[in-house]
């Protein structure tokens, strides 16, 4: 569930005049930071203060529990780990059939510019000689501690160890909620974290992936790009990598976002629509979301978005320069981001091994919101070509 950036983005309406299409905002205030020692750079910043809807099936207590600002990390732990039981009972199939035996792990690398960074892995049960790592980028309405709970195990199951990380800014990561003051800067981290995952003992020496989904898709591109030669292939479900023509803003619109985000950067005053509407196909699952209780669901804040429009116009000039293995999966009828556009990078990399799936009638969110069975086909799509891909090896 992706950021898409419309015309409809009006910065100048008066107070309470900005809409996102949902009913629970209410108008702009202006705030300043009054810490003697703010963690972040002192400046007066816009925000939307944002009355989050009620949980269903939920008690009162945890739903106040999750109604507290989650700006910084220690609060997102504390809802987290308040919810986990809660995840893991839902009626949904990459919770019910979750494999059994799975080995999991959590723990926190501190990386270069100082940030906790959240890390997890999940191992087929011992015995299970593992073929490969997977290693995932998430998007940006996501984090690895929800649905990407089942889809690691699955794909764990079939013999591969799986590594995920919260990037900075979001999930169980350090930094401000949401706020990417740089592209590259999540790129680099990612390189990081994963360069140090790749020296553990139970995979070192073994086929490596990369696997991005939505906006870690273009995380998961250009960390390809900046390094093509650390990673043995690449698989994107619903890449973000190039905004379709009929999706972007005018280019006056950009000018005036990027003039804004050097100004207010932390700013949220990107309208953005309620994209479980938008991703999830099914009204169940759907109404399942609110559970992941830490992903940023809040207006857009300014910098982010230039900062994501910026990247993908990088990789729509880089993608040329994609050579390594790939496979790239879109369900064909996705609002989110344009299957048109990963037609685009299967037709412009330059990789001699890539293949492109586009399942018919399916949403944004192929491995969460979808029928079980269109679930189940992706995952095991995706299984079998890393079969494939390491039986090479």
């Amino acid at each position: 569930m992706d950021l898409v950036l419309h015309s409809t983005f009006r910065p100048f309406l008066p107070p309470g005049f900005l809409t996102s299409g949902r009913n629970h905002y209410r108008p702009f205030i202006l705030q300043r930071n009054l810490d003697p020692k703010p963690k972040y750079p002192r400046q007066s910043v816009i925000v939307m203060v944002q009355k989050k809807p009620k949980i269903e099936g939920v008690s009162d207590e945890l739903n106040l529990i999750a109604s507290q600002n989650l700006d910084h990390a220690p609060a997102r732990r504390r809802v987290r780990s308040a919810f986990t039981n809660i995840q893991q009972q839902l009626d949904h199939i990459l919770f019910k059939m979750a494999p059994a035996g799975i080995r999991t792990d959590e723990w926190y690398e501190k990386n270069s510019k100082g940030q906790e960074i959240f890390c997890k892995s999940w191992l087929p049960k011992p015995g299970v000689r593992i073929k490969g790592a997977l290693c995932f980028c998430h998007g940006y309405g996501d984090t690895c501690t929800f649905f990407f709970e089942g889809i690691a195990k699955h794909i764990a199951a079939s013999g591969y160890g799986i590594y995920a990380i919260d990037h900075p800014g979001f999930g169980l990561s350090e930094g401000l909620h949401g706020y990417v003051p740089s592209f590259d800067g999540i790129v680099d981290n990612v390189i990081e974290q994963y360069t140090i995952i790749k020296g553990r003992p139970e995979i070192r020496g073994l086929p490596y992936f990369i696997f991005g989904q939505s906006m870690g898709g273009a995380i998961a591109l250009k960390a390809l790009l900046k390094e093509p030669r650390q990673w043995d292939g690449i698989v994107l479900v619903a890449p973000m990598c190039k905004i379709a023509e009929d999706m972007a803003p005018p280019v006056p619109l950009q000018e005036v976002l990027i003039f804004l985000s050097k100004i207010i950067p932390q700013a949220k005053l990107v309208p953005q629509k309620d994209f479980a509407e938008l991703a999830f196909r099914e009204l169940k699952k759907r109404e399942m979301t609110p559970y992941n209780v830490i992903c940023y669901s809040d207006q857009t804040r300014l910098k982010t978005a230039a900062e994501l429009l910026n990247a993908t116009k990088y990789i729509e000039s880089h993608v040329q320069e994609v050579a390594s293995p790939m496979l790239i999966l879109h369900g064909a009828a996705d609002r989110v981001t344009d299957p048109r556009v990963s037609q685009f990078l299967y037709d412009n990399a330059s990789s001699e091994d890539k293949t492109l799936k586009l399942y018919e009638g399916s949403y944004h969110s192929l491995l969460e919101g979808e029928p079980d069975d269109r679930i189940l086909t992706v995952l095991g799509d995706i299984i079998t070509w890393l079969d494939v891909r390491c039986s090479l090896k």
